[in-house]
C-alpha cells in the first residue's frame, strides 16, 4: 500500500495507546502534585482520540475508563471488525506505568500482528534517534531555527522573529520594552500542547495588570505558563480583523515512514480561540489551493529534515496567515495531533462510504450540566437522528469528561458539504447548552 496510510500502518489493523500524558510528561518536570494530578487528568480524557489513531483498530488502551457503548458505536459507524479495548488502565498514573504493573498486557499487546501506534515517542518506547528527534524538535525554539533556515527557498513563507529570554525577569523586561513600542507579543514556553505555555500579550494587557512582572506571574497562577525557566518572545503575526471570515490558522500533517520517506496527509483549517486549540476542518475546498499548496510545500521541506534527524511516523506543521494570506510557521509537532484524527477519519469514511467526506473535529464541546457517560450517550443518541436529517454523522470521540467540574465532550462531525458541518455544530452547541436549563427546570 502506497501514500501515507501505507507509511502509518502498512494496510493493518493496528493498536492504539493512549499515552497522551505520558508523551507530556517528558516536558513537565518539576510540577506540583496538583498541578500534576490536573494535568494527567485532562491528558487522560484527551486520549480518548486514541480510538482514532489509525483507520481500522484492533486493539484499544486508556487510561480512563469508557463505556464499552462508545466503542461498539464507532464500530458501527466505521465498520470496524471487534475491538479489543482495555480501558482505566492509569487513572491516577502514567500508561507506561500502568503497563509495566500488568506485564501479561504489555506482552500481548506487543504481540499483535499489526502496528503499535502510540500519541508520541517516550523514553520507555526506546532511546535513539526517534527520541532524539522529538525532544530536540518539540521545542519551540529550535523549531523556529529549522524554519528561518528553510524559509528563503518558501515563496509566501515568512518566520516571525523571536527571542530568547533566559530567566522570567529578563522575559519581563523585553515585555516592557516592546509594548512601550506599541508592540503585541506572543510569550511561549518552550514546550506547550494545545496552547497551554502561550499567551498573546498586547501593550493594554501588560499595562492593565500592573506590569510585565505582575502580568507573568497572574499567568502561572492560572496554570497558563509554566513556573520559571526560559521563554520565548515572538512577534505576533497580525491576521486582520477578526470575525471577518478569515484563512487564519493551517496546519499540514505528513508520516516519515520507517525507510524516511515523507508522505503528506493533507492540510487543515483550524479553530483556534485565543491560543488554545479547538478542533480542525479537513476535507475538499476547507484550505485554498494556493494556500495548502505552500503549507504543503514547506511542510514537507521540514519533514525531510526532520527525518534526517531521525524522527519516524506522524508529524505536522501549524501556521498562521497575515493580512495578505502569507503563512507563519509557529511550531512543529512530532507526534499525533488533534488534526491528525480528523485526517484519519476522513480517509476511513472515504474507504467505507465513498469519497468527498469533510471532517470538523470539536475537542471540547461545554456542556450545560455534569453527566454519567450514560446520561451523555443518550443524549448524543437522540440528536444524532436530527444530525443525520441535516447531513451529518455525528462521531463521539473523547467522552470521560463529562462528569468534570466544567463538562464537555469531544466529537467529530462528517459531511459531505460545510454547511452541513455548520448547521450540525449549532444544533448540538444548543442542545448541550440547553442541558443545564434542564437540570435547574428539574430542581
Amino acid at each position: 500500500m502506497d501514500g501515507w496510510v501505507g507509511a502509518w500502518t502498512g494496510g493493518r489493523r493496528t493498536v492504539h495507546i493512549g499515552n497522551v500524558a505520558d508523551f507530556n510528561e517528558q516536558f513537565r518536570q518539576g510540577d506540583e502534585p496538583d498541578r500534576r494530578s490536573r494535568r494527567l487528568r485532562q491528558a487522560h480524557h484527551y486520549a480518548g482520540l486514541a480510538v482514532a489513531y489509525g483507520p481500522d483498530p484492533a486493539a484499544l488502551v486508556l487510561p480512563a475508563e469508557v463505556d464499552r457503548a462508545w466503542i461498539d458505536l464507532l464500530a458501527r459507524e466505521l465498520d470496524w471488525g471487534q475491538v479489543e479495548s482495555h480501558t482505566g488502565v492509569a487513572p491516577d498514573s502514567t500508561v507506561a506505568q500502568a503497563l509495566a504493573a500488568r506485564p501479561a498486557l504489555a506482552e500481548r499487546l506487543a504481540a499483535a500482528p499489526g502496528p503499535v501506534l502510540h500519541w508520541g515517542r517516550t523514553a520507555d518506547l526506546g532511546d535513539g534517534p526517534e527520541l532524539a528527534a522529538v525532544r530536540r524538535y518539540e521545542s519551540k525554539a529550535a523549531t523556529h531555527e529549522l524554519f528561518t533556515a528553510l524559509a528563503p527557498d518558501h515563496p509566501g513563507v515568512r518566520v516571525p522573529r523571536q527571542e530568547h529570554a533566559d530567566t522570567p525577569r529578563r522575559a519581563a523586561r523585553r515585555l516592557t520594552a516592546r509594548a512601550a513600542r506599541g508592540l503585541t507579543t506572543v510569550l511561549k514556553s518552550p514546550h506547550g500542547v494545545g496552547g497551554y505555555g502561550t499567551a498573546v500579550i498586547t501593550p493594554q494587557d501588560l499595562f492593565a495588570a500592573g506590569g510585565a512582572r505582575a502580568l507573568l506571574r497572574r499567568l502561572v497562577r492560572e496554570d497558563a505558563l509554566p513556573p520559571g525557566g526560559e521563554l520565548l518572545l515572538e512577534e505576533y503575526v497580525d491576521g486582520g480583523p477578526a470575525g471577518s471570515g478569515r484563512l487564519r490558522d493551517l496546519t499540514f500533517d505528513a508520516v516519515i515512514g520507517a525507510d524516511g520517506r515523507v508522505h503528506p496527509v493533507g492540510v487543515g483549517e483550524m479553530s483556534v480561540d485565543g491560543t488554545r486549540y479547538q478542533g480542525v476542518t479537513v476535507g475538499p475546498g476547507t484550505v485554498p489551493p494556493g494556500a495548502a499548496a505552500v503549507a504543503e510545500r514547506f511542510g514537507l521541506a521540514v519533514g525531510e529534515r526532520l527525518a534526517a534527524a531521525g524522527h519516524r511516523g506522524w508529524y505536522d506543521v501549524d501556521f498562521v496567515t497575515d493580512r495578505e494570506r502569507g503563512l507563519a510557521p509557529t511550531e512543529a509537532n512530532l507526534r499525533l495531533t488533534g488534526p491528525a484524527i480528523a485526517f484519519v477519519l476522513r480517509h476511513r469514511l472515504d474507504q467505507v462510504r465513498g469519497p468527498g467526506h469533510l471532517v470538523r473535529t470539536l475537542d471540547a464541546m461545554p456542556l450545560g450540566a455534569r453527566l454519567s457517560q450514560e446520561a451523555l450517550f443518550g443524549h448524543l443518541e437522540r440528536l444524532r437522528p436530527r444530525c443525520e436529517r441535516l447531513g451529518a454523522t455525528v462521531l463521539p470521540l473523547m467522552v470521560t469528561a463529562c462528569y468534570e467540574p466544567e463538562p464537555a465532550v469531544g466529537l467529530a462531525l462528517a459531511a459531505r458539504g460545510a454547511e452541513a458541518l455548520d448547521a450540525a455544530q449549532a444544533l448540538l452547541g444548543s442542545a448541550h447548552h440547553a442541558l443545564g436549563r434542564m437540570f435547574e427546570a428539574l430542581r
